[in-house]
């Protein structure tokens, strides 16, 4: 992270710190960060958000929205939040791993969730409570999940079965599942930044990467990945977050205000992950840039049989209690694979 940027973030956190009600007169801001595009399900939730806080608090507080890595990029932002140089994030759950909170790479699984209704039996009730709590010691409060939705590979030549990645340089998001996963698949997974993947892919760095349709969509890659497999293999949500601190210390009318307009930007952005997915998946298949195969049950079979050791590999990293814990509200059994 460039210091001069980190200084002059911390320098605005300086002037947030002055007692609120010093401030009467002047808007509470909060900057909110994130990677991808505003027209992403992310994007659109945190523009949501940003309105409906407005409205609740009448103007006592301003959510400022930075997106596309405008203010941090997603090796940057989790540190910036702790320090208090942003104030809200929404990253994606494998983000949490490398902070200290493994128990979140529960959600890069390979085939843990076959719907959204099993994964919101998990991040709607009591796991995803307890998981959000772990984030509190870390200096971080969790208010909400979002869904993005699930994850498909792509790559330049046909991904059919699971030998079709033998070999191919895949990027992924900093994760030793996720790494299990490529392993799993003989596949070599690459570690590298969201906002670096379409250069990546452009160049030559990597072959291929997995990502929901409409990160692949609004980032362009598919104007340098020629074969889309429909595998959805894994899940991708973000965990909004906001710094302990800053949050703790907002006026308790404010605060109560801001979780209003969080229920409402949640249950706005699960609403609306998969209709954006659907509609990014025809766009992609009319760009005739990218050639979208639908797997046969029999192709999936091979793709969920060939990745279900990562779960027992990964046991003991997230834990067998917790793993227990999710495989009963969505009747996943591995060993039936």
């Amino acid at each position: 992270m460039k210091l001069s940027k980190l200084f002059f973030g911390l320098a605005a956190c300086a002037l947030t710190a002055v007692p609120f009600t010093a401030l009467a007169q002047q808007p509470i801001v909060i900057k909110f960060s994130h990677v991808v595009a505003h027209d992403t399900p992310k994007g659109l939730a945190a523009e949501y958000f940003a309105k409906r806080a407005g409205e609740l608090t009448k103007g006592k507080a301003k959510v400022e929205v930075y997106a596309n890595s405008t203010l941090y990029k997603d090796k940057e932002e989790m540190e910036a939040l702790q320090l208090g140089a942003v104030q809200m994030l929404a990253p994606s759950l494998a983000k949490f791993g490398p902070l200290g909170v493994k128990e979140f790479e529960l959600f890069d699984l390979p085939y843990i969730f076959d719907n959204y209704e099993e994964l919101h039996r998990v991040t709607q009730g009591a796991v995803g409570a307890s998981l959000l709590k772990k984030l509190e010691p870390k200096g971080v409060t969790g208010l909400a999940f979002w869904d993005n939705g699930f994850k498909s590979f792509s790559a330049n030549t046909p991904i059919k079965m699971p030998a079709d990645l033998k070999g191919k340089k895949m990027r992924i998001q900093s994760s030793k599942v996720l790494e299990e996963q490529m392993r799993a698949l003989s596949a070599l997974p690459q570690v590298i930044a969201f906002s670096e993947v379409y250069q990546a892919l452009q160049t030559g760095v990597v072959d291929g990467t997995e990502n929901p349709i409409s990160n692949l969509y609004t980032q362009k890659m598919f104007e340098v990945q020629k074969h889309l497999s429909l595998t959805e293999h894994g899940y991708l949500a973000y965990a909004v977050v906001v710094n302990k601190k800053f949050w703790e210390g907002l006026p308790a009318d404010v605060r109560t205000q801001l979780t209003a307009a969080m229920k409402d930007a949640t249950a706005y952005a699960n609403k609306i992950a998969k209709e954006q997915n659907d509609k990014d998946l025809e766009a992609v298949k009319k760009t005739g840039k990218t050639q979208v195969y639908t797997l046969s049950a029999a192709e999936k079979t091979a793709f969920k049989k060939a990745l279900a050791p990562v779960h027992a590999k990964m046991e003991s990293r997230i834990g067998k209690d917790l793993l227990q814990s999710v495989y009963k509200e969505t009747g996943f059994d591995p060993s039936k694979l």
